[in-house]
């Protein structure tokens, strides 16, 4: 369990960010140098260097987006070109990929942030750039929304790229791309143009996520715990039931991939918080803000709370709760996560996006005077990043293209490297991982020099 500092404040992790941010921009061009048209996207490393492995080209917008958010820390406008221009260059195909689940990835990450800086005033105002990201996260939003599969109760989800029996609990994060669709006033159009809501199929996905994908220790099965979550859902195409819990990245469908988990707690805190800025009769029309309140903050509690109570002392979670070596590592949630132990790897880049959901979860209920809870949750994503952002975890090595070391990609499929005479994957990095570092590091720096408060839909207040 997380022994989480209750003294930690945002300013005392300023050391420690500030030396993130100086390693960072030397990955980023050590990246950019590997770069060209036509070359897969790098993935993961191996022996310190990007290299490509996906199902999909699910983390080109991290690259791009990784030197966007350094422009937005640093003010070297250097990243800024670069992040824009291969933007403009490289990102347009994601805008319209119907065959996959990540447009809140790969699209948010770009067009999103790019159009974020020009909303506050970040960027210089230009009617006709502002318009280029608009239709572009309207375009992305739309098409993401568009696979989608019913369920018995009428309603549905956004399927992953496994097909449309599929639920990821990693799609949560891409409804930011619906979002944002929807707040710039656009909708997916269907046969003898029915206009589709996206905040509706937001809501929807977010609903059918919160009942399959989290458990709440209700019995649902043998290994029902509260907190618990399914990396992936199986229903039955033919009449819209749910058939079981699967997973594809984790150890079993019945233990908990932690960066499924993170995904489940990070998504459900910043839909929280975009709840907040949607309008009293849109959300009338789908059961009221006191119920769509409600339907996203269980989850997110629930998940949050299982994060601090089955993951070590340090904050830093092995790669699934369930893995099948940790009783080799004795009372390991009493003790500090090894990621140089011989019998399962660590996940640096769960770890990253989790601090996140911890912290906006802990923001949202502070700003509702729930005090105490918020401070649990609050503290905890302090505690987690303060070890986070530390060694052995930030790497600082030139010749090493990662930022955030001990990142774990799929370990069922043996595609992490193992280094030479280890016995388990170790010290290397995730371009997912190195974004969501630097994404909940500019978090917490813009709380620390009371900026405006980060979010994928622009300011707002903390």
């Amino acid at each position: 369990m997380i022994k989480i500092n209750y003294e930690l404040q945002p300013a005392d992790l300023k050391d420690k960010i500030d030396r993130l941010w100086q390693t960072s921009g030397s990955k980023i061009w050590s990246i950019a140098r590997d770069d060209a048209p036509g070359k897969a996207t790098p993935v993961y490393t191996v022996e310190g260097k990007y290299t490509a492995r996906g199902w999909t080209e699910w983390t080109q917008g991290f690259v791009y987006g990784s030197a966007l958010l350094h422009f937005d820390a640093t003010y070297d406008e250097a990243f800024l070109n670069y992040g824009r221009d291969q933007t403009v260059k490289r990102m347009a195909h994601h805008l319209t990929h119907a065959g996959v689940h990540d447009h809140g990835f790969n699209n948010v990450s770009t067009y999103g942030n790019l159009w974020r800086l020009m909303n506050e005033g970040r960027l210089p105002a230009n009617a006709w750039e502002r318009n280029f990201y608009e239709v572009a996260l309207k375009n992305s939003g739309a098409v993401q929304a568009s696979r989608w599969t019913y369920i018995a109760n009428g309603e549905g989800f956004i399927y992953s790229f496994n097909g449309p029996h599929s639920l990821f609990a990693d799609t949560i994060r891409s409804l930011r791309a619906l979002a944002v669709s929807h707040r710039l006033g656009h909708v997916l159009m269907g046969e003898r143009d029915a206009k589709v809501s996206l905040l509706q199929r937001l809501v929807e996905h977010a609903r059918t996520t919160a009942q399959y994908g989290v458990y709440y220790g209700e019995g649902r099965d043998s290994y029902d715990m509260r907190g618990r979550t399914a990396h992936e859902s199986i229903f039955n195409v033919n009449d819209g039931n749910y058939r079981c819990p699967n997973s594809q990245q984790g150890y079993s469908p019945f233990t908990t991939w932690t960066r499924g988990l993170a995904w489940i707690m990070c998504g459900y805190a910043e839909l929280l918080e975009y709840l907040d800025t949607c309008g009293e009769i849109e959300l009338e029309a789908l059961g009221g803000r006191k119920t769509l309140v409600a339907l996203l903050r269980r989850p997110a509690e629930a998940a949050c709370d299982f994060y601090i109570e089955q993951t070590p002392i340090d904050g830093i979670p092995y790669w699934d709760t369930g893995a099948p070596n940790l009783h080799r590592l004795g009372n390991y949630l009493d003790c500090a996560a090894n990621p140089f132990n011989d019998w399962e790897p660590v996940d640096s880049s769960a770890a990253a996006i989790a601090a996140q959901g911890l912290l906006r979860l802990g923001a949202w209920l502070r700003n509702r005077q729930e005090t105490e809870h918020a401070r649990r949750f609050w503290q905890a994503g302090l505690t987690v990043l303060s070890t986070l952002f530390g060694d052995p975890y930030v790497s600082t090595d030139p010749n090493h293209q990662g930022l955030l070391l001990h990142s774990i990609y799929h370990r069922p499929n043996g595609w992490d490297h193992v280094p030479a005479g280890r016995k388990i994957p170790s010290g290397e990095s995730s371009m997912w991982g190195d974004y969501h570092g630097r994404e909940v590091a500019l978090y917490v720096r813009r709380l620390i020099e009371q900026k405006p408060y980060l979010t994928f839909f622009g300011p707002t207040k903390p």
